[in-house]
């Protein structure tokens, strides 16, 4: 019984306490508003700028990864043609049609992020 009593103590100190201090929040850095810089007051606009950068960030994303998966096959090819198990064309053809896709999709994210 007197545990619980003390419990109830402890717990109503503790937030009378937590209620009593400074406020923490003063301490927190502004938010980086989106590139877009809605005029204050304007979630809506706020909420479609975050919304316009996590696109652009996700195709950034989208583009490394092909970067990435076209560089892993070149090597792949190269270390098939070193071995013997792939023509020396092969590993230049890759390389080529590689560079144009990824031209290619660089122009497609540029657009987008135009239209975006």
């Amino acid at each position: 019984m007197m545990k619980k009593r003390a419990e109830r103590v402890i717990t109503a100190v503790g937030l009378l306490v937590m209620s009593a201090g400074q406020s923490v929040w003063a301490a927190l850095p502004t938010p980086v508003a989106p590139s877009t810089a809605p005029p204050a007051g304007d979630w809506i606009g706020l909420i479609k700028g975050y919304i316009k950068d996590g696109g652009l960030v996700l195709g950034l994303a989208i583009a490394v990864i092909g970067f990435l998966w076209v560089a892993y096959l070149g090597f792949a090819k190269f270390n098939e043609a070193r071995q013997g198990k792939a023509e020396w064309a092969e590993v230049g053809v890759l390389g080529i049609v590689g560079a144009v896709v990824l031209i290619f999709a660089s122009f497609l994210l540029t657009e987008a992020a135009g239209v975006i």
